[in-house]
This record gives C-alpha cells, sequence and structure tokens, in this order.
C-alpha cells in the first residue's frame, strides 16, 4: 500500500469573457487564469481491492457548505480517479483524503482543483508514471479549469477554458477574498447570463491587450483597472448583496475589484502586503462576508508535498 499527498491552489480569473452560448450548451471563453495560494490537500492512498473511496474535512470558517461536496462518485477527484485508472489499466483502487480550504462553489475552482490533485496523488501512487503532458489530456475531459490547475502560475484559457497557453508575466500580486456565507451555482449564473443577453448580440469573447500588458510590465495598477467579468451582471442579479462587498473594497482603495469566476467570492488587487490588511480590515466587517482573506499568485499549480 503506497499513498501520496498533493498541495492544488485556487484559480482566479483576471479577465472572464464569454460568448454567446454553442450548440452543445457551453459557452466559449477568453480568460487570463492565475493561481493563488489558498490550497487544498487530497491524499490518495492505494488499495488492494479496486475501491475508490472519498472523505472531506473542512478548514473553512463556512463549514456547511463542506456538506454540499460529494463523498460519492459525483465527486470530481473520485471521477478524475478513475479515469487515469481506465487510461492505464490499473487495477488497483485509493482512498481519497481532501482537506478543504478553497471555498465550496466560490468561483475558485475548488472541485476541479480536487480533480487535479487526484490525478496527480494517484498517479503516485499508483505508479502510472504518466507525464504531466499526458495527465493534462485526461484533466481536459474533466472540467474546463483542471487542466489550468496542474499548470498553475498564468495562462490564457480559451475553448471552453480548457485549452490553456501561458502568458508572459511579472511581478507578483497580493490579493484580498471576501468569501460568501453561501456558494453560487456555475450553472444557475450562466442560464442567468444567457437570460440577461436574450435578443442581444454576443460577441466572440477576447482577453483584453491592456490585461496582457499590465502583467508583461508586472505593474498592478495597471492590472487592477484592466480586471474584467463578463458573468458580474448575472451573478449580482442573483445575489444584490455582492455589490456592496464590491463597493466597500472599492472605497478602501483597492487597485481592481471583481468576481472570481461564476462568483460569489470578490476579490481585491492590493498595493502591497499593507495595503492588503488595511482592505482585509474594511471588508471583516461586511455584513456579506463570511470570511476574509488575504492571499497572494502566482503559484505553482498541483504538486506533490
Amino acid at each position: 500500500m503506497s499513498s501520496a499527498n498533493v498541495r492544488v491552489p485556487a484559480k482566479i480569473n483576471l479577465c472572464l469573457g464569454v460568448g454567446p452560448v454553442r450548440d452543445d450548451g457551453y459557452h466559449p471563453l477568453a480568460t487570463v487564469y492565475q493561481a493563488v495560494d489558498l490550497h487544498d490537500e487530497v491524499r490518495a492512498t492505494s488499495r488492494e481491492d479496486g475501491e475508490i473511496t472519498v472523505s472531506v474535512q473542512s478548514e473553512l470558517d463556512v463549514r456547511s457548505e463542506v456538506a454540499f461536496v460529494p463523498e460519492d462518485d459525483d465527486n470530481l477527484a473520485v471521477r478524475a480517479a478513475r479515469l487515469l485508472r481506465d487510461r492505464t489499466g490499473v487495477t488497483l483502487g485509493a482512498d481519497l483524503a481532501i482537506r478543504k480550504v478553497i471555498p465550496v462553489a466560490g468561483g475558485m475552482a475548488g472541485g476541479s482543483a480536487d480533480a487535479a490533485a487526484a490525478l496527480v496523488a494517484c498517479n503516485e501512487a499508483w505508479g502510472t508514471g504518466l507525464s504531466r503532458g499526458a495527465l493534462e489530456q485526461l484533466a481536459a475531459q474533466l472540467g474546463s479549469d483542471v487542466p489550468f490547475l496542474l499548470h498553475g502560475g498564468n495562462a490564457i484559457g480559451g475553448g471552453r477554458g480548457e485549452t490553456i497557453s501561458p502568458v508572459l508575466a511579472r511581478g507578483a500580486y497580493q490579493w484580498v477574498f471576501a468569501m460568501a456565507h453561501e456558494g453560487l451555482s456555475t450553472a444557475a449564473v450562466y442560464a442567468e447570463f444567457d437570460r440577461l443577453t436574450a435578443g442581444t448580440t454576443v460577441a466572440d469573447p477576447v482577453v483584453p491587450d491592456a490585461l496582457l500588458a499590465a502583467l508583461r510590465a508586472g505593474d498592478a495598477e495597471a492590472l487592477g483597472a484592466a480586471l474584467s467579468n463578463d458573468l458580474t451582471e448575472a451573478a449580482l442579479s442573483l445575489r444584490p448583496e455582492l455589490e456592496d462587498t464590491l463597493s466597500i473594497g472599492i472605497e478602501a482603495g483597492a487597485l481592481g475589484a471583481i468576481l472570481s469566476g461564476s462568483g460569489p467570492t470578490a476579490l481585491f488587487l492590493a498595493a502591497d502586503e499593507q495595503h492588503s490588511l488595511d482592505i482585509a480590515f474594511a471588508l471583516s466587517s461586511a455584513s456579506g462576508c463570511a470570511d476574509v482573506v488575504q492571499s497572494r499568485g502566482p503559484v505553482h499549480g498541483a504538486r506533490v508535498i
């Protein structure tokens, strides 16, 4: 019996452009991902009987959210382990133990992060020896964000978000995350986006040149000004109180404020660590915030520890 422990970061979207819904029900995306140092951990312990199990422990203040993490075959980490086993032909099973820090249904790809970590952990525990490139091919079958969470750093995402390419970038960035009291369904936000844009022409999404230029220069102020998210209106339509949270961070002097992905986590770019503390203090008394976390990025993707 062998085991492996993997740390995997959360992701944020520095921009999220959303195109018109396709025939398959998905929307084409143009996004820039950044991996940030808010990590889940997944431990995979091999077992001889072929069973794959999952258990979840929360490090979140909003512990009730973990009740929404499935502990059966619907868990994306279990699906990742099964996909790896089907691809390699191994007959072993695994006990997957997930320690959650990334918020559930928070727009930071917590489920996708656990799937990426499960691929790396089972690949190690089972000794299947797939390359990182081969794991990324499997990751693309699991979800839009999973390949990036193997990759980490900064990257442009295309297609449904699963096609990634490197970004020329300099510097590190200080972030403050305002966690909401409850999650927000990604499917519900996209459905609301479709409702709000019905009868209008939705343009094909592009990554703003100003954002790429800011990353190349390592210019935090320019990056803050270039943050964008086409799902903001839809998320605020479903959860109007998030607008108050964004306003508090802006009033505290954040260089930029945006919802992460489909929300409801709000993220704020700070000029430096002291500025990050000031923003976090201002947000800590906001009624819409369940927790406030300081973070930085970019960081590496899923790694064995």
